[in-house]
């Protein structure tokens, strides 16, 4: 593969002078990597977006949204923001799918320095009110499944005020979505600093708290500063390898993006979103997803890049209409949020003949991509998850932060402008997961010569459930609040759809019984669904122990059968 190609290309794109010329500025007395050409903050990158006033931007269902369109009602949302008495450092909440009005709000927000809380859409009740508790937004945007949770608790809802969209009937004190974009008015002329907060973007935490992520301008900008080097130093390494080189004559193509996961994510806003709209694209949303659905909306809407996480690719690919629908307007397909197994690399690349596979490895704590690869560099290493961005210092360390030498595995720590200031009102959690700027990602890795990266397992203690996150303390302990439960231990096993399944082993207390039907019931009052075992195994003994005390969870995942589970 063309790796020497890479590298030249790597040095000419970030040199001095270079469009991706890299800089190193003191931020929070951390010296940290970042773009000297990226714009200050993402008010500047909406308002580069004007002059694609006439292209389609938003396109749902039979909805669809000019960029003109756009601009007029995010400048109207920020001016309602502002009348309300919304100032710059304050939070406002997204509770709400995947409609238009998601991208209009987070756009209005971030072009006044107002933070974004996105609230995750499968939250239940209890979820639901920690984040509003410990994020205090002063504006509730929601749709009607997220309000009625949120009126479940008057208290907590009386503390900010609610704005519904695509509701049927409106509650009393609940403002209508007519009423923001009714008076329209410009953009109001608010100078954003890179780092503040952009959006509070919700991790579980391994103690099973949620942990409220603090995304900066900054931080975001560079992300999308990332996602654009990515292609371009892979494009031109291919150049100078081939010899072929472009067509200067020819059209630049205007992206079409399906975005087939969550907002409240990275992966949708900050990758998906942000590319697509830099670019001047078109967006596509889904309400779910449906890979049937979502062939119909490439045949149609000439989607040329569709990303999610891999089942999404899979099960696309293996769908009986694949093979009878137009897929040729698809230019790259793949998944980032799990990993991308190297069958499905194969398989891409394979089955889809004008699209290449691509991927990209990241953290909400990163506000995006740490590494990306893509077409024949991915093809070449499908175990890899390519090399990290030039924003990024990368090191892998051992269980003292001790540096490893090249190619030793150890946790991989990151450093870089993408990094997150901390989380909100978690001190201690910050000052764990992040020493002087170095982010612990909890993934355990490998870089080779190349300086590509290779993710060999996890550190921290969780689930990867179709690019959730199920993090195992927060399903054990609820779970813990069962009166016939003594001892619990909940771990992931392997899913050839999923990635991985939730499942967990139980022991009952001494005269109580309880099935498998009544402890998912139990959990499913406090739990959204995707954190509720699949699989459950009662076990009669101790389950088994090292010698701290901890659960040996591989020792489980190799003896207990699945055929053998409730």
């Amino acid at each position: 593969m063309h790796y020497k190609e890479l590298k030249t290309a790597w040095t000419e794109l970030t040199a001095a002078g270079a469009p991706f010329e890299v800089k190193e500025v003191v931020v929070r007395g951390v010296p940290i990597r970042t773009y000297k050409n990226a714009p200050p903050s993402i008010r500047e990158v909406w308002l580069s977006t004007a002059p694609f006033a006439e292209r389609e931007y938003i396109v749902y269902q039979d909805e669809r949204l000019t960029y003109r369109q756009a601009h007029e009602q995010v400048g109207a949302i920020a001016n309602w923001l502002l009348r309300q008495g919304v100032k710059p450092g304050d939070r406002v909440a997204i509770a709400m799918r995947n409609y238009p009005e998601w991208m209009l709000i987070y756009w209005a927000c971030v072009s006044i320095g107002v933070a974004v809380v996105g609230m995750n859409a499968w939250w239940v009740t209890d979820e639901t009110e920690f984040a509003l508790k410990d994020s205090a937004p002063k504006v509730v945007f929601c749709d009607e499944e997220r309000l009625a949770r949120i009126l479940e608790r008057p208290e907590t809802a009386r503390k900010s005020m609610l704005v519904a969209t695509r509701v049927g009937s409106l509650p009393p004190g609940v403002t209508p979505w007519s009423d923001v974009i009714r008076e329209g008015g410009a953009l109001p002329d608010v100078k954003v600093d890179p780092d503040a907060d952009a959006c509070i973007f919700y991790t579980s935490g391994t103690t099973g708290i949620p942990k409220g992520a603090q995304l900066t301008h900054r931080g975001c900008v560079s992300n999308l500063f990332n996602m654009v080097f990515s292609g371009q130093v892979q494009a031109l390494a291919t150049q100078r390898a081939t010899g072929v080189a472009p067509d200067p004559s020819a059209p630049v193509p205007i992206p079409v993006a399906l975005l087939t996961t969550p907002l409240f994510h990275v992966t949708a806003n900050n990758c998906g979103a942000y590319a697509v709209t830099a670019g001047g694209g078109k967006m596509v949303l889904m309400y779910r997803w449906d890979a049937g659905e979502a062939l119909k909306l490439i045949e149609r809407e000439r989607i040329s890049a569709m990303s999610g996480v891999p089942v999404m690719s899979r099960e696309l690919l293996s769908h009986p209409d694949f093979a009878r629908t137009d897929t040729s307007s698809l230019l790259s397909l793949g998944g980032g949020g799990a990993p991308l197994q190297p069958d499905l690399v194969h398989k891409i690349d394979s089955q889809v003949k004008t699209a290449r596979p691509n991927t990209g490895y990241g953290m909400t704590e990163t506000c995006g991509i740490i590494t990306a690869v893509a077409a024949d560099f991915f093809v070449d290493k499908p175990a890899s998850v390519g090399p990290a961005m030039p924003t990024f210092e990368v090191r892998c360390v051992d269980d003292e932060g001790a540096t490893l030498p090249l190619g030793q595995v150890g946790e991989l720590w990151v450093r870089g402008a993408p990094v997150i200031k901390g989380y909100i009102n978690r001190p201690e959690a910050t000052a764990e997961s992040i020493t002087d700027g170095w982010l612990h990602t909890g993934d355990v890795a490998r870089i080779d010569e190349d300086g590509f990266i290779f993710i060999v397992d996890r550190k921290k203690d969780m689930v990867l459930r179709g690019g959730e996150n199920v993090y195992c303390a927060e399903v054990e302990a609820c779970m813990h609040h069962h009166p016939a439960v003594a001892e619990c231990c909940v771990f992931g096993v392997p899913d050839a759809r999923l990635g991985e399944e939730v499942a967990a082993a139980v022991v009952l207390r001494p005269g109580h019984k309880v099935s498998a039907g009544e402890l998912r019931a139990h959990l499913a009052a406090h739990l959204s669904k995707h954190k509720i075992p699949r699989y459950f195994w009662f076990l009669t003994e101790s389950i088994p122990r090292n010698a701290s005390g901890k659960f040996l969870k591989r020792e489980l995942r190799e003896t207990l059968k699945l055929e053998n589970a409730a």
